[in-house]
């Protein structure tokens, strides 16, 4: 059981978690036409009035002033650069387009898109949760040592852990150290290629100390493991480090994660990690014993 966990740590530990805090990312909102797309070879000046329901997902902001994001935009094939989009009492632009489908968003926002984005926006839950988000969701989809926001999805792992439980792994001696990664699309998307999508990530001054002394490094969370292993390969601000097997892993010394979906990059780090053989034979035993997978599902320790 969860509540068994720190029996696991010492006074030589250093437990890592992932304080990115989930913010609500998920936006409703309607098409209000384009700027100069040409309907149709005969009428090349007629300008589409168009309606309909639009969905978008943040991910992470890509102008300095915070205004322009990259997203997900549903439904995708029709949203072309120049279409505009009402939110509330918003207007949205999607001003450029990436590789895989992901849109560039510009708002026309007065004032703090964080702030807007508390009273408009919806809790990005996954997809398998086959409901719409409550307002009970802004708190249960966080780990209770969410600080830093920026995330789209919460660190799963973290949200095992209660106040109790962690002033109990403190009580055994341990130190907890906190990272900062903010999950997008590096961490849900399906693998591409030999590099992952960049996500932000930070680490303080204070707790790279604090995991560079410890005797043993155990990380809560694929998060987690990804930033202490950048940190250590000399990245800073961004990264798109992709761990499969044949990693040399620098710092981590074991893992606390959840079961995952197939053909993710999370579960290709797990096996990285314990190996391919002692993950599959693990999650064979999850699926015969009825566990949960994914957000809210059970965990394994990996020592």
């Amino acid at each position: 059981m969860f509540r068994e966990f720190p029996e696991f740590l010492g006074s030589n530990d250093c437990l890592v978690l992932n304080d990115s805090k989930v913010f609500p990312s998920r936006l409703y909102g309607h098409r209000v036409g384009v700027h100069s797309l040409p309907v149709g070879k005969n009428n090349p000046k007629r300008l589409q009035n168009l309606s309909g329901q639009v969905q978008i997902l943040l991910v992470q902001p890509v102008s300095d002033d915070g205004k322009t994001w990259t997203a997900l935009v549903h439904p995708g094939r029709k949203m072309r650069v120049g279409e505009r989009i009402r939110i509330a009492d918003v207007e949205a632009e999607i001003v450029g387009r990436a590789e895989y489908g992901e849109r560039a968003v510009k708002f026309n926002l007065d004032g703090d898109m964080y702030e807007w984005l508390e009273n408009i926006g919806h809790v990005p839950l996954p997809p398998y949760i086959k409901r719409p988000d409550a307002p009970s969701d802004r708190e249960r989809y966080q780990t209770v040592f969410a600080h830093q926001t920026g995330s789209v999805a919460a660190p799963t792992a973290g949200l095992h852990f209660t106040a109790e439980i962690l002033d109990v792994c403190r009580g055994k001696g341990a130190e907890i150290a906190y990272v900062t990664l903010h999950v997008g699309l590096g961490t849900f998307q399906p693998v591409r290629g030999e590099s992952l999508h960049e996500e932000r990530f930070h680490v303080t001054d204070e707790n790279a100390a604090k995991i560079k002394a410890a005797h043993r490094v155990i990380c809560a969370g694929t998060t987690s493991v990804r930033a202490v292993e950048s940190m250590f390969l000399g990245k800073a601000g961004e990264t798109d480090l992709f761990i499969r097997p044949g990693f040399h892993f620098q710092r981590t010394n074991a893992m606390l994660t959840n079961f995952h979906l197939p053909q993710s990059s999370l579960l290709i780090l797990v096996c990285a990690f314990a190996g391919r053989e002692l993950v599959l034979s693990a999650y064979q035993h999850a699926v015969e014993a009825g566990y949960r997978f994914y957000s809210y599902g059970d965990c394994m320790l990996v020592l």
